[in-house]
């Protein structure tokens, strides 16, 4: 396959070569099978997909497929997701790309839908999740071999295969790899123009109810309902990134740097992170747009740009390189025998997941309410995880669990890796030897109370609780109105 005009090679890995040559005269249609990048804009997948399309004169369409199940999302997670892309749905038919919404398991689905339409070329989206790696690797089983296959990574500046070939143990270790290549893939991105041949097949399942699927998922994952908070869509993630009103890069960016580990200061963050996550905005735009306005506030973008680039992309690798990403065994060594070592040492008090999901402290709190735990609590909650259970083991099994069932980010890269650095040293250090913890860095509520006032946090976390439930009181009532509406006499 010759590389593209439009996407740097290394950002391109082909899967399945394919039957395909310059030279044939009917080429079936290029198919994007979109996952992780949900956007328009800014998507490296969909650029290389329309200009496969476009130098093979086919057309081109979008597909997205919804798992029944995927690690226990709710209402939170797919109502944003869906939302955002009923969005992405409207703003792709202006580019005459028809989106294809399919339901069901995927290695089915896909490799139907391509033998239906009798496409060419395969386009993909990378994910470094054990779960997504295996879907992909059954769907390449299972088409032709005439078809291509090709794995985009425009999730991250640098691509993951091309910042490094290993695990890496810190980011002092990748760093100097990935800012090596920031000027090759830190570019400006080319404009998306329409395909030039249109889609004509298979219209008839291009309509999607997008209202009553919204319904139908967030009255079934109720059990976590939706934020109000946060806005989902492409359009939304740009306007926390840099609108006139409260944009992080113009209003909120110079505090970036002196307060984002202060919990009670939660406006110093970029908000970035569900938008991020989703794929509904590209870091190489965030990143982009900081480098604009660095003559501004040079420590503020330096810090954002190591926290969205660096660590980011180590968390990828990470989860690339590491299979046990989510176990003990993805430890290192002397982490996991250090933790082994002190795993039957007295607690001072045992927890079940039970009674860590209903808030024993203020810390849940905030993540079962609002969605989105600040950083800096999140790592010391997961900590205390490890203090309240009965070992490593089962701590960060429900830290992951909570985290992905709760936060509007969850089931991410840097979830897994959030929660294997506070529980198990990965990317960090050994420390003094302690019960529990063993070498394991070591928080508590002394270190907390001398980095902010804790006191304050703990009223503002109650404050956005309290108001969180009278809404959901109010909704509650007006919804039993609505169904058995009190008849008053006069």
């Amino acid at each position: 396959m010759a590389s593209t005009v439009s996407v740097q090679p290394g950002r391109i890995r082909i899967l399945k070569k394919g039957s395909w040559q310059p030279l044939d005269q009917t080429v079936g249609p290029v198919v994007y099978w979109m996952f992780r990048d949900q956007r328009l804009k800014d998507n490296w997948a969909l650029i290389h997909a329309v200009d496969l399309a476009n130098r093979t004169n086919a057309p081109v369409a979008v597909v997205f497929n919804l798992f029944d199940q995927f690690l226990d999302a709710k209402a939170r997670q797919l109502g944003f997701m869906l939302k955002g892309l009923r969005q992405l749905h409207h703003q792709i038919d202006s580019l005459q790309i028809p989106f294809f919404l399919l339901q069901g398991d995927a290695k089915e689905t896909i490799p139907n839908f391509l033998t239906e339409c009798g496409a060419s070329h395969l386009v993909t989206d990378f994910s470094p999740l054990r779960e997504i790696r295996r879907c992909k690797d059954e769907v390449v089983k299972r088409t032709s071999d005439s078809l291509a296959i090709h794995e985009v990574d425009a999730h991250n500046v640098v691509p993951m295969w091309a910042a490094s070939s290993k695990l890496e143990y810190s980011a002092r270790t990748i760093r100097g790899k990935i800012n090596k290549l920031l000027p090759d893939y830190l570019i400006e991105f080319p404009k998306l123009e329409p395909p030039k041949k249109k889609w004509t097949g298979m219209m008839d399942k291009k309509l999607v109810d997008w209202d009553s699927l919204i319904d139908k998922v967030v009255r079934e994952g109720a059990e976590v309902p939706e934020i109000e908070w946060c806005v989902p869509g492409e359009d939304a993630g740009i306007e926390v990134l840099m609108g006139n009103k409260d944009g992080f890069l113009t209003k909120r960016l110079k505090n970036y740097s002196t307060d984002r580990n202060n919990p009670i200061k939660p406006k110093a963050l970029s908000g970035l992170s569900p938008y991020l996550h989703f794929g509904q905005v590209s870091a190489q735009r965030c990143a982009l747009e900081a480098r604009k306005v660095r003559s501004t506030s040079p420590q503020a973008v330096d810090t954002f740009l190591e926290e969205l680039i660096v660590r980011r992309e180590l968390s990828d690798n990470f989860c690339y390189y590491q299979p046990h990403y989510d176990s003990l065994k993805g430890a290192w060594e002397w982490a996991r025998k250090s933790l082994m070592d002190h795993a039957s040492d007295k607690r001072e008090h045992i927890y079940s997941l039970e009674q860590l999901e209903k808030g024993l402290t203020a810390d849940p709190l905030e993540m079962v309410y609002q969605g989105k735990m600040h950083g800096f609590m999140r790592m010391y909650w997961a900590k205390k995880i490890l203090e309240w259970t009965k070992g490593p083991e089962e701590a960060l099994s429900i830290s992951i669990y909570l985290n992905n069932k709760y936060e509007i980010d969850g089931r991410d890269p840097s979830g897994y890796v959030g929660c294997m650095w506070s529980i198990c040293g990965v990317h960090d250090q050994g420390w003094k030897e302690r019960p529990v913890f063993g070498k394991i860095r070591y928080m508590n509520y002394a270190g907390c109370k001398r980095k902010f006032n804790v006191d304050s946090y703990i009223s503002y976390v109650k404050s956005l609780v309290s108001v969180t439930k009278k809404k959901r009181k109010a909704e509650e009532q007006l919804t039993r109105d609505s169904v058995d509406p009190k008849i008053t006499i006069v």
